[in-house]
């Protein structure tokens, strides 16, 4: 990676949610993502699960996929979320912090 796009990352990064001690960020950042249907992610319950699923997201990876595609850029990854499945700004965050730190630890 280069120092430019480091420093943009830095500088992009949402800073972390003092709700994100629950314990199903931590259980989500600390396993496997394999396997884990769309729902298991924090910040996406059953509706915008379902409109995940309907628009060809129906597993966790799949989000993951979506949010490395977009170079972990937090206005896109949102952007696209919000679009996608209708999310308010608490499950934007949610998602978006969950996926931040997954990689952080697994990547």
């Amino acid at each position: 990676m280069t120092q430019d796009y480091m420093q943009v990352l830095t500088n992009t990064c949402v800073k972390p949610n003092p709700t994100m001690s629950s314990s199903e960020h931590q259980t989500f950042c600390s396993e496997p993502m394999r396997g884990k249907p769309v729902t298991a992610i924090p910040g996406i319950g059953e509706v915008a699960g379902a409109q995940l699923q309907a628009q060809g997201f129906p597993k966790a990876t799949d989000v993951l996929g979506k949010y490395l595609t977009m170079r972990e850029n937090p206005d896109d990854f949102q952007g696209w979320l919000k679009e996608v499945c209708g999310a308010n700004a608490t499950q934007l965050e949610d998602c978006y912090n969950a996926m931040r730190e997954w990689c952080q630890h697994n990547l």
